[in-house]
């Protein structure tokens, strides 16, 4: 093995976080992933000083390992402290900042993981996902400029990033600006057409802004390619019911709780998944008269 701590770029952490937090399907994960969206996930880092031991980056790998399944398993504080470690033998190595950020934004410690991701730009300027990363965590404060700015300079470093897109959309969404919103997740999925998470988005915002009929159609074209993605299933709901078609609604409620029931707290699907105001009144009409 070569002198280098061999390390990954895990998914961008909004990814990560709709997995995790808002339970979606591994057929739309896979979309996201066939989509291209991980192609800075590979990048070897090389760290000069000093020149480790092939017992330490072999240690290393397996901690980084163990990370990410803690990850995975939502066990964030565990998988910090083990990011921590890494950091304390390889604090060059700029994977290392930028996965721990994600472990602390998965905790809210926000202010905190802002630290991490500013070191990992610090060592790797030129690197796509901490500045992603970074922007979801402002967007978590809620310092939508601050998240604009972040999302504009991965698009410089990769005008075709279709995650950049995506984000963007998210937060001129979190402005209220939707039609600004809608235009960011229609480039990100002509970018990547199998991105389900920015189609999602982008039918959302259009029932934002009163076009509920291709809102539909959309949301209806997702759910037949995807037909586990929960978060179609319940915007479903709410439409279909607001049309008067009680059957439908019904049955796309089964399949939407089934697959996760936070959907039935409106509390999380505005703070946490941050629906559009009138898709989360559209939602609370439907369990009301339920």
């Amino acid at each position: 093995m070569s002198n280098k701590l061999t390390l990954i770029w895990r998914i961008a952490l909004v990814v990560l976080v709709l997995i995790i937090n808002l339970g979606f399907s591994n057929p739309a994960l896979s979309a996201a992933l066939d989509a291209g969206l991980g192609n800075n996930l590979e990048n070897n880092f090389s760290n000069p000083k000093p020149a480790y031991t092939e017992e330490q980056l072999q240690a290393g790998n397996a901690l980084t390992q163990k990370a990410f399944a803690l990850t995975e398993q939502g066990k964030f504080a565990q998988a910090e402290s083990y990011w921590t470690e890494l950091i304390e033998e390889f604090p060059e190595n700029p994977a290392l900042w930028s996965n721990r950020g994600n472990a602390k934004v998965s905790q809210n410690n926000l202010k905190s993981a802002i630290a991490d991701f500013d070191e990992a730009i610090k060592l790797a300027p030129t690197a796509t996902d901490p500045y992603l990363n970074r922007g979801t965590a402002w967007e978590g404060l809620q310092e939508w400029e601050q998240a604009i700015a972040d999302y504009r300079q991965v698009l410089e470093l990769d005008p075709e990033d279709a995650m950049g897109y995506n984000n963007l959309g998210n937060a001129f969404a979190g402005r209220g600006e939707w039609q600004e919103a809608i235009a960011y997740y229609q480039k990100a999925t002509e970018l990547a057409p199998n991105f389900a998470f920015a189609r999602a988005n982008y039918a959302l915002a259009l029932y934002q802004i009163g076009e509920t009929a291709k809102s539909l159609q959309t949301m209806q074209n997702i759910v037949r390619k995807y037909p586990q993605f929960a978060d179609m299933r319940a915007a479903l709901t709410a439409v279909l019911w607001h049309e008067g078609k009680q059957g439908e609604a019904e049955s796309n409620w089964v399949a939407a709780v089934g697959l996760d029931p936070r959907y039935r707290n409106l509390q999380w699907l505005e703070v946490n998944r941050r629906w559009p105001p009138q898709m989360v009144t559209a939602l609370e009409k439907f369990l009301k008269l339920q």
